[in-house]
């Protein structure tokens, strides 16, 4: 074999799926904490709306103006319960059930626990989503460490170092992902987040890769370990995909209610906004105080809208990094390299 191989491997980056470094960017729109995400956009309203205050560029003291955007205010808000309602409803869509469609989940469920009891050799799979996940991450692991020996004695020393080098990716990947699920719960997303930055959609691809240019020379117990460690693989990509259907169901329904919560104070606190300025001389407070009282209750009002918008980032941003299943890598941009490998060239 040629250097294609190792250029490969390269180009697509043995360490692909390991976790990026927690900015605040990456930190606002996954990793945080949803409530403090909305709690930072709300503040981040008052201090704009009393920066423009300060500055003049917009002024509380027309009543007419200030009636018309509470109007507008209380409209959106009760739109926003409204959608609420509609999330909630394809929710519990998904819920009801035939006793046919039931039986069918069960039996689906049962057969891929099966699978992953068979493929890790245990008499039972964990119940919990994060312990099961971890099982198959071990798992991964030890197939990849099997196939690492088989190579051992392999008298190509560049397939040798290409497969060792695979295995070497697998390693790190796995055990940094078994480290984070060891000290997590289902129910927290920081277990969605490994589960979702593993990428067990490279590791198939560079797989299929490498045992399809090799395959002639590898031996049979090669052949096997890299069969038992793809399946392994595979098993992991399906039992991702379960977990974080089942968390975004908690999220959105967590969204839901707290939307609820803070959808009545938004309503009256725009209701109150209007009431204040409602008299034909202006606001009912002082010239000096009816700013900061206009701004707090839209700051309220806005309280649902930041939780929407903290949520949706969160669920959009996992949609699309696992919009697929197996070795599509549609997260990977157009200028990081091509998808395709050429087998036309260096092949043996």
């Amino acid at each position: 074999m040629g250097s294609g191989d190792e250029e490969t491997l390269e180009s697509y980056g043995t360490n692909m799926g390991r976790e990026s470094s927690i900015g605040a960017f990456e930190w606002m729109i996954v990793d945080g904490d949803r409530l403090a995400v909305a709690a930072l956009i709300t503040a981040a309203v008052s201090v704009l709306l009393l920066g423009l205050n300060a500055f003049d560029v917009i002024a509380f003291q027309n009543a007419n103006s200030v009636t018309r955007v509470a109007s507008g205010m209380i409209a959106g808000t009760f739109s926003l319960v409204t959608l609420v309602v509609s999330i909630n409803q394809m929710i519990l869509s998904r819920e009801f059930s035939s006793a046919g469609e039931a039986h069918d989940k069960l039996d689906g469920v049962m057969e891929f626990r099966q699978d992953v009891e068979e493929l890790a050799n245990v008499p039972a799979s964990p119940a919990s989503p994060a312990a099961l996940i971890d099982l198959i991450v071990v798992t991964i692991h030890e197939r990849a460490d099997e196939l690492g020996k088989s190579v051992s004695d392999h008298p190509d020393a560049d397939c040798r170092d290409a497969v060792s080098q695979y295995v070497a990716g697998i390693d790190d990947s796995t055990e940094r992902i078994h480290e984070t699920l060891e000290e997590t719960t289902f129910g927290t997303f920081t277990a969605v987040s490994a589960a979702i930055n593993y990428n067990d959609a490279w590791q198939i691809y560079a797989g299929r890769h490498l045992y399809s240019r090799h395959e002639d020379s590898f031996s049979e117990e090669t052949s096997e370990a890299f069969e038992r460690l793809l399946d392994a693989l595979g098993l992991f990509g399906v039992a991702r995909e379960h977990f974080k259907t089942t968390y975004l169901q908690r999220e959105l329904t967590q969204f839901s209610r707290q939307t609820l919560y803070c959808g009545v104070p938004s309503v009256l606190s725009a209701i109150l906004l209007g009431l204040v300025y409602a008299d034909v001389s202006g606001a009912s407070l002082t010239p000096d105080l009816s700013p900061f009282v206009a701004i707090a209750l839209i700051t309220i009002v806005a309280s649902p809208l930041a939780l929407l918008t903290a949520y949706i980032l969160r669920t959009a941003t996992v949609t699309r990094r696992t919009v697929s299943v197996g070795p599509m890598l549609p997260q990977k941009d157009p200028e990081e390299g091509p998808f395709d490998v050429s087998y036309g060239e260096n092949r043996e």
